[in-house]
């Protein structure tokens, strides 16, 4: 073994150790000094005795003498030491070592790769201890209610921009583990995760490649089968805790989907709402193909202006030109024109949520590439090769994901 890897294995191991006894002294002294009264009323417990309590952190196992009573306020069996450091009953592990735990998990692929890795930086703990902690931790951050952050006295002009989408995930069907034996097994479900994405437009910059990033922005994400109602008033509700009611303007960046059109109206109406100019584009596509066939130089010939004037100030001309293709004048088979209603009406629905030029002549954006991103790190943690996942473990697990992106997971111990 390389002897600087050997020493610096015994400095760790030593220090990790130091760290144990210490943290033993410090909650002993603070379990001391809480003794046997009631947290809540002062009183003394009644009927109290001695009660070891092991407490897994993560510099090691900790033993503590502590006090266990019954409370008269609180009308049940109460050890202080465990309820002033919120653990709840039987619950053995630290809330720092919680909340690295909880981060591993929703970093890594699996439960079982979240155990290997903690037992690789110093806290070896099994695959069912992370997964227990998680159904536990989740179920808490779902119905944690999180302050509003802290601002500054003197807060510049900002605008909000906030981007909704949605994506399928494999959920364990009513004939999950059937054998190859039952006729048409319905195995898998699968279901849509809503999400979004919600930042201000001044924390987007670019890359020296060009590329753009946020410097900072906040995501919400719902379990499968969450009411779009539901999902609309989560969304605004991140909204409203990232400046909602302060932001000069409110960009709404949606796809076509019928759903988010009636949230923004719910719940955004006075933002500027913007129909995804690559969503615009393929329905664009897609009349091309009626008209001239797939991947015609005909049809490329046809869009290639009508894409143009679309991002540059010419939406309305585009519409006209599309209502043009129903009238009878424009000489077009009954059969196409059947085909073309749809994609037409599509554009006539939103001729209002397609002035892209005049977006992003004041700096917002005319794609909701960023809530797509964030699908797709999402799609990268919950929708690997062989996940298919029990409803209560796929909450519970996204609940904390989103906590962690924006950064309020501490508040699950405060």
């Amino acid at each position: 073994m390389n002897p600087l890897l050997s020493l610096e294995q015994k400095i760790l191991v030593q220090g990790r150790e130091w760290t144990r006894q210490q943290l033993e002294i410090q909650a002993q002294k603070a379990a001391d000094e809480w003794g046997n009264l009631c947290p809540q009323s002062g009183e003394l417990l009644q009927r109290r005795k001695r009660q070891t309590l092991k407490i897994m952190t993560c510099s090691g196992m900790i033993e503590l003498k502590t006090w266990r009573g019954y409370s008269v306020a609180l009308k049940r069996w109460v050890n202080p030491a465990r309820h002033r450091w919120g653990l709840a009953p039987k619950q053995r592990v630290s809330p720092e070592l919680q909340s690295r735990l909880g981060f591993t998990v929703t970093a890594t692929g699996s439960y079982q790769k979240a155990a290997q890795t903690a037992a690789r930086w110093g806290s070896p703990v099994s695959d069912d201890l992370i997964h227990a902690l998680v159904q536990r931790l989740g179920a808490q951050a779902a119905l944690l209610p999180l302050p509003e952050p802290t601002r500054t006295a003197v807060e510049p002009e900002f605008s909000l921009v906030i981007m909704m989408d949605g994506w399928m995930v494999r959920q364990r069907g009513p004939d999950w583990g059937a054998g190859p034996r039952k006729k048409a097994a319905d195995r898998v479900n699968w279901k849509e995760v809503k999400s979004a994405v919600i930042y201000r437009l001044e924390q987007r910059v670019q890359k020296d490649s060009g590329r753009g990033m946020l410097l900072e922005k906040f995501v919400v994400a719902t379990p499968p089968d969450t009411d779009p109602v539901d999902f609309g008033a989560a969304v605004q509700a991140e909204a409203r805790r990232r400046g909602l009611g302060r932001a000069r303007k409110v960009y709404v960046v949606i796809d076509g989907a019928v759903w988010l059109w009636k949230i923004t109206a719910d719940r955004f109406r006075e933002a500027v709402a913007l129909l995804d100019f690559h969503h615009a584009s393929e329905h664009l596509w897609a009349i091309a193909q009626v008209l001239h066939g797939e991947g015609t130089p005909q049809g490329r010939a046809w869009i290639e202006p009508l894409l143009h004037q679309l991002k540059h100030g010419k939406e309305a001309r585009v519409v006209t030109t599309l209502e043009a293709l129903l009238q009878p004048q424009a000489a077009l088979a009954g059969d196409t024109q059947a085909a073309l209603r749809v994609p037409v009406e599509y554009f006539q629905t939103h001729r209002e949520h397609l002035h892209y030029q005049k977006v992003a002549r004041q700096g917002g954006p005319i794609g909701s590439g960023s809530v797509e991103s964030f699908n797709s790190q999402l799609q990268d943690r919950f929708k690997r090769t062989g996940q298919f996942w029990h409803p209560d473990g796929l909450r519970h697990l996204l609940a904390l994901d989103v906590l962690l992106r924006n950064n309020d997971f501490d508040f699950l111990w405060n």
